[in-house]
């Protein structure tokens, strides 16, 4: 291999961040079981958040951030994969304190890669990533409650997860309810499936109230996870996936002792990998949502910087895709 591009971020003794694309060398791809020359990554919120200096993210700098990855294998001394190999990696220590996606090259451990599906392409897979992989395993968890009668609700639903969540539901033949403090994106996320699009909520002191959904999808926490809680159906489910509000929310049992209700947390950088397969391979079959290319863009490493700022100032909408 030659030289290749990464975006480095560097923190100085008094704090200040500076992003830049640089040129390394071979010597910097790293030594792990697979060497990956990455075609895509995506960006998320804890990249946004690397890529800032946020020491609770990434401890060690400089740093190259990006916990999604999708591309081939060009040297592997592990037995399940071979040079040519087509992989994803997502979540782990990936573009935590190890070095990640917005590079064209990564060093990974052999049990951090799952197989890409016949059906996926590397594309596709970054369409999806992490966001996809955790609105999957939220879609999962609440399909084991009665999603029949009431629709469903997601919350931050103009954000990744909550985009493909509605998508996905939407290919299951599954009524969803959107939740967005936005008003101007009604438009946007009835075109991903929502019947309704609220934006705001009955603010009581009662611990119950009247039964309007099925289930829910949570990426917010806060008092809207606190809300949501309130209106799930009897024997419903709730799978609470984010904290873009706040990670503090107060509840009483009765939701759990009156209703039945079933909280469930997703964490997905260290899922077990059986899970991830099977997930995966649903999300490249019957579960492949429909309509991505509406809700991702594709940029450059150069174009990351715009769409980091965008994000962190939480006007960030849909998916962004990085083209290595």
């Amino acid at each position: 291999m030659s030289s290749f591009r990464r975006l480095s971020v560097s923190v100085s003794a008094s704090g200040e961040v500076t992003r830049k694309i640089e040129e390394t060398g071979p010597e910097e791809a790293g030594t792990n079981e697979l060497l990956i020359r990455v075609a895509y990554s995506s960006l998320n919120y804890k990249d946004a958040l690397s890529a800032n200096g946020n020491k609770g993210i990434s401890r060690f700098y400089p740093h190259t951030p990006g916990i999604d990855a999708a591309g081939t294998v060009v040297r592997s001394s592990h037995p399940d994969f071979k040079e040519g190999n087509k992989v994803i990696v997502t979540g782990f220590d990936l573009g935590m304190n190890t070095r990640g996606g917005f590079s064209a090259y990564i060093s990974v451990p052999a049990h951090w890669a799952v197989p890409l599906p016949e059906t996926m392409s590397l594309k596709e897979a970054m369409m999806l990533g992490t966001a996809g992989l955790t609105a999957a395993m939220s879609i999962d968890k609440i399909l084991n409650s009665d999603l029949t009668q009431l629709p469903v609700i997601v919350s931050g639903a103009t954000g990744g997860v909550g985009s493909i969540a509605l998508l996905i539901l939407k290919k299951l033949g599954i009524e969803t309810v959107a939740f967005s403090r936005r008003p101007e994106t009604t438009a946007y996320l009835r075109s991903l499936g929502a019947k309704e699009v609220i934006h705001t909520w009955e603010e009581s002191p009662k611990p119950l109230l009247k039964a309007l959904f099925s289930a829910g999808i949570d990426v917010v926490g806060g008092s809207v996870l606190q809300n949501m809680l309130k209106h799930i159906q009897p024997y419903g489910a709730l799978a609470a996936c984010g904290m873009a509000l706040s990670p503090d929310f107060s509840t009483s049992v009765f939701p759990f002792i009156l209703r039945g209700l079933t909280l469930y947390g997703i964490e997905s950088a260290e899922a077990p990998m059986a899970w991830r397969k099977t997930l995966w391979d649903k999300l490249a079959g019957e579960w492949k949502p429909e309509g991505l290319d509406a809700i991702c863009r594709t940029v450059s490493l150069e174009g990351l910087e715009e769409e980091i700022q965008l994000m962190l100032a939480g006007k960030a909408r849909g998916r962004v895709i990085v083209k290595l």
